[in-house]
């Protein structure tokens, strides 16, 4: 390499070694982009006498049982059946089922019916969790399966309104 070669190499370096440090330093020192946060879900209401769908009931399961992840496997079977997944999580609740229970004020609240007839024959009693918005199960050792061919829909008796997830496609 001639000395005119190895000039013009450590000039060029030189310079590029400037321009990264300069565009470094703005990176670095640049303030950061935001946005605007979006809703989450958007809210669909079902009026009453109109078909309530699985895909608008939310609902939280809970592990009561010796059986690791029993509370996950529940969730994921109900979402391939169009519910939305609520918590997962193992149960705090004094009831303890021999196989599902839903904890429920309201017995005859339709989205509590659609998901009490994915087990069969369920127990039910008062709310003594704090556990989010949408239908609460506690499901324990005596837990087989879903009950095959079960309705995916129920006659609303009331109006319902329901928070369904906005999914970003862009």
């Amino acid at each position: 390499m001639t000395r005119t070669h190895r000039g013009v190499t450590m000039f060029v370096s030189v310079v590029l070694f400037g321009v990264g440090l300069f565009v470094g330093f703005k990176l670095l020192t640049a303030s950061a982009d935001t946005f605007e946060e979006a809703p989450t879900c958007e809210d669909r209401t079902v009026a009453e006498g109109e078909k309530l769908t699985s895909n608008l009931v939310t609902v939280n399961v809970y592990n009561a049982s010796q059986r690791a992840g029993l509370a996950n496997r529940v969730s994921i079977n109900l979402q391939r059946r169009g519910f939305l997944a609520g918590t997962v999580a193992n149960s705090t609740s004094e009831v303890k089922p021999g196989g599902v229970a839903i904890l429920t004020d309201d017995r005859d609240d339709p989205r509590v019916k659609l998901v009490a007839e994915q087990f069969g024959g369920v127990e039910f009693a008062e709310p003594d969790v704090n556990a989010p918005e949408g239908v609460t199960v506690i499901v324990g050792d005596d837990y087989k399966k879903l009950v095959d061919d079960a309705p995916r829909d129920v006659e609303s008796d009331r109006a319902v309104t329901a928070c369904v997830p906005i999914v970003d496609v862009s």
